[in-house]
């Protein structure tokens, strides 16, 4: 590769991914000329940290996975590795909404998958009749190939033929719309846990993959989790925004142009692109759509209109996060959890509440709970139709049912994403193949969105470094 090479590169979107891009793309290429254009006032998308009074709050997502490493390596090429912490032990776990009670998640289950039994036949959350429909599941044949080279099907489908509906409805399907914000008949079970799926093709159930990873112990920190694997997260100490600044800092001040927004893009004759502002165009010779599918479906319908009718076609929820601050003294049955989830069969408006104060320190002064709730999503979307205030005070209301929460809040906001869950609906993974198809003739033209290959922040930075390394390889010696 070539060090000299100076190419002048345009990213559209400066959310995470295309800031990663381009910090990516200033290492492999230190004389090319990054410009980021973002349509709003400021950079990193929905990903963002602020102070109400005396609560630390991220109206986003507010930590990491460090596995895949693609995050945690960024911060260590970042040099903030030092700024990151893990979640506070005390407390650690998830619980579920049973007959208007919080149930904790039985031990070792994580996301759709038990890796010890006992908790399993112990716990509440299933009837007698749900639990030995789950103790059956080695013995339920694999599906059958239908023929088609890519088959999928929903998580539905999957859990229920694999373990039943109880098992769904009660456990799998609120953990799942607790991440995805989605439907679950219609979320895909390769797009979104492929892993598991491929155990199943590959042991036969899954109960004879849990087997197989216990004697390798491949399980070791997954049968000491509830939900979700902690050990193996990491935040800012001053929020997730720190990760946001951390990027900027890395490039050069003139890079990042905000209230910038695209109007139009077009190849020019002898190669790159003529990008057009608002009121004047500029031409490079690399063009990255860092954009969401809609936003990217518009830009491209005179260049690829096959590519802008299936990015079209990928659909988004929105969820509003009710973020409240209380005193301690307000709850009078304390969830002592991480957060819970809410099955659809509970009748509830709500559909996952967290903790941020339990999780990570310095999110709330002494004494105090700092509370997310998620509402709306794919299958409560007329919800987020009401004000703020109506919001707020439904929240209320049914935390007042789960936690005794009383009393006024010293703080509440209301955060709205619309539009910003990318749905990885039933045969996600082939849509997403036949766009890269479509858009690989174009030249030096190049895109990445949580809508692609993970809706996760370390999945997309693996993204950016993949988008990166792509660029970076056109210019060779």
């Amino acid at each position: 590769m070539n060090p000299q090479a100076s190419p002048k590169i345009c990213i559209v979107g400066g959310g995470l991914s295309g800031l990663a891009t381009a910090s990516k793309l200033q290492r492999l290429l230190p004389n090319a000329a990054i410009e980021i254009r973002e349509a709003t006032h400021r950079v990193g998308g929905v990903i963002h940290t602020e102070r109400l009074g005396s609560y630390l709050v991220d109206h986003g997502a507010d930590m990491f996975a460090t596995n895949p490493p693609a995050a945690i390596q960024l911060c260590e090429e970042l040099g903030v590795s030092n700024q990151l912490m893990q979640p506070l032990a005390e407390d650690r776990g998830a619980k579920i909404v049973c007959q208007g009670r919080l149930v904790p998640l039985p031990e070792g289950f994580v996301l759709m998958r038990a890796t010890q039994l006992m908790p399993m036949l112990r716990t509440p959350l299933l009837s007698v009749t749900g639990k030995v429909r789950f103790l059956v599941e080695r013995w339920i044949p694999r599906r059958r190939k239908t023929g088609i080279q890519h088959d999928d099907e929903s998580i539905g489908e999957f859990v229920s033929r694999r373990m039943g509906r109880e098992m769904l409805d009660r456990i799998v399907a609120p953990l799942t719309a607790g991440i995805y914000t989605a439907d679950i008949n219609r979320l895909s079970m390769r797009a979104t846990m492929g892993p598991i799926a491929e155990m199943e093709a590959k042991y036969g159930s899954l109960a004879k993959a849990t087997a197989a990873r216990r004697r390798t112990g491949q399980d070791s920190v997954e049968r000491n989790s509830t939900g979700a694997r902690y050990s193996q997260f990491r935040a800012f100490q001053g929020g997730m925004i720190q990760l946001i600044q951390s990027l900027v800092d890395d490039l050069p001040a003139e890079t990042i142009h905000t209230d910038s927004p695209v109007q139009k893009i077009t190849p020019r004759k002898n190669g790159g692109w003529q990008v057009d502002l608002t009121k004047k165009s500029l031409l490079c010779d690399e063009l990255v759509l860092a954009t969401p599918p809609q936003v990217s479906a518009e830009l491209l319908q005179d260049q690829c209109a096959v590519a802008a009718k299936l990015l079209g076609e990928i659909e988004a929820s929105s969820v509003a996060i009710v973020i409240l601050g209380v005193d301690q003294s307000q709850i009078k049955k304390p969830a002592n959890c991480f957060g819970f989830v809410v099955p659809l069969q509970e009748n509830k408006k709500i559909l996952a509440c967290s903790f941020a104060s339990a999780k990570f320190a310095e999110r709330a002064p002494m004494n105090k709970v700092l509370i997310r709730v998620f509402v709306g999503g794919a299958m409560q979307p007329e919800l987020l139709t009401g004000t703020d205030q109506a919001i707020i005070s439904l929240v209320q209301e049914e935390l007042a049912q789960l936690i005794g929460l009383g009393g006024e809040p010293e703080v509440a906001k209301v955060v709205r994403w619309n539009n910003a869950m990318p749905q990885y609906h039933v045969g996600h993974l082939d849509r997403i193949e036949k766009i890269e198809q479509a858009i690989e003739p174009v030249q030096h033209l190049t895109m990445i969105s949580n809508a692609f290959h993970g809706v996760g922040i370390a999945p997309l930075i693996s993204q950016a470094e993949k988008v990166a390394k792509t660029i970076a390889g056109r210019y060779q010696k």
